[in-house]
């Protein structure tokens, strides 16, 4: 599904971190482009 995809991962402070998201995309297949990871209050 994320084969040949880039992919921006924006993550959350009290939520799910960015670099665990990229982890499981690049997992996927995914290129990771940019992570961040904000806090949302």
């Amino acid at each position: 599904m994320f084969n040949g995809k880039q992919i921006i991962v924006i993550g959350e402070r009290d939520g799910v971190a960015g670099p665990a998201i990229a982890t499981c995309v690049q997992a996927a297949g995914a290129s990771v482009a940019y992570v961040a990871t904000e806090c949302f209050v």
